[in-house]
Formats: structure tokens, sequence, C-alpha cells
């Protein structure tokens, strides 16, 4: 018992990092080495050891980089957050006022960049209790710009006079996010929930027209 909570410490905190000048290859190897141990096996259940092997560097190699499992994860989820900042932006200048709400939802999906973002999830969600650190930093960096980009297209639809202005953005946005989650787990496809949630969506929040005046 004593042996495995000393393995198990030297798995979470290993030797300080030392001065070797950094290889940008070698960060990113191991990057995606973990991204893929986090997707197959879960943070509790993967290991420094697995993932060293997988990018094909040895453990201290590794922890010169990363002292700890977690500081590691930190990084790999930062490098895929910085791969879909562009994404969290909708031009609205050259689209109709219901085509920009369809685009921006289509972008709330959680797989519209990685496709194995919904087990991710689901694995950072089983870690709430163990690490809520990382559903913290999923819905800080991942969530919440997703959502906001809904609110914030649907802001710019209520000034420019396309969406009612008494329509509650944050609970859209929020139903929204959910139906792709919805989807998952009934086992249906993902390509047609903008337009399906929109078209739903749409005659509740459109502003009215206002009848033309006769000359």
């Amino acid at each position: 018992m004593a042996r495995a909570r000393e393995e198990a410490k030297t798995e979470e905190a290993g030797p300080r990092p030392g001065g070797r000048p950094r290889d940008a290859a070698l960060d990113e190897a191991i990057i995606l080495a973990t991204r893929a141990r986090l997707v197959r096996d879960g943070y509790s259940q993967m290991t420094i050891g697995d993932i060293a092997a997988d990018a094909k560097v040895s453990r201290p190699t590794l922890y010169r980089r990363w002292t700890t499992k977690f500081d590691l994860v930190v990084d790999a989820l930062d490098y895929g957050f910085r791969k879909q900042r562009d994404s969290y932006k909708v031009d609205l200048s050259s689209m109709a006022p219901r085509e920009a709400l369809v685009e921006a939802v289509r972008r709330l999906d959680p797989t519209y960049f990685n496709p194995d973002a919904m087990v991710l999830m689901g694995n950072f969600a089983g870690e709430a209790i163990r690490t809520p650190e990382l559903l913290g930093i999923l819905r800080e960096h991942s969530v919440e710009p997703r959502v906001t980009l809904v609110e914030n297209v649907l802001k710019q639809l209520q000034e420019s006079g396309a969406v009612r202005a008494g329509i509650d953005r944050h609970t859209i946005a929020t139903m929204c996010f959910g139906s792709y989650f919805a989807a998952f787990y009934r086992g249906e496809t993902r390509e047609g929930i903008p337009e399906a949630v929109v078209s739903v969506l749409w005659p509740a929040i459109a502003a009215e027209k206002k009848p033309r005046r006769r000359s």
C-alpha cells in the first residue's frame, strides 16, 4: 500500500525542470499524446508513463517540461483552445439575420473543431468531484466563449431591429448549446441541428415587420 502511494505521488509530481532548451516539436508531440490519452483514458486513468511512451520520449524528458500531470493537461487543453479561438467570431456584415443566427448556433457545436470534444467533456464532467479545476477550465475557455458568441449575435440582431428586444439571450444560447448534447446522447447526427433549432426559435424571437405606409 505504501509503495502504491509512493508511485502515485511520483506519477503526479516528477523532478523539477532543468535548464535544457525546449524543443517545440517535442513539446507538441507530448501535448498531442496527452490529448489523445485524455480522450481514451480520462484524466484519472491516464499516466505519465503512457503519455511518454505514446510521444516516444522518456519520463525525465517529459518531467523537465511539466512537473505534474495536472500542469501538462492544462497546457494540452490550452493548445486546443488557442486553435479554436478564431471560431468564436461571426461576421454579420454579409449575412441575413436568420442566417447569422444559424451560423452562430453551428459554432456552438463542441465538435466544431475537435471531433473528440464530446467524449473529452464527458470525461471532465466525471472528474467534477476529484478534480473540479478541469471542469472550471473547460467552462471558462470552451463553453463560455461559444455560448457568449450566440448571446452577442442575438444582441446585435436586437440592435439592428431583426430580433425582439425582450428575449432572454442567456436562456436561448444555453438551450441551443444543450441541443448538441441531447443529439449526442440520443444517437442522432449533429449536422442538421443549427437549421432545425433556428427554424423553431426564429418565429418566436423575430421582430414583427412593420406594415408599409401607403404613399
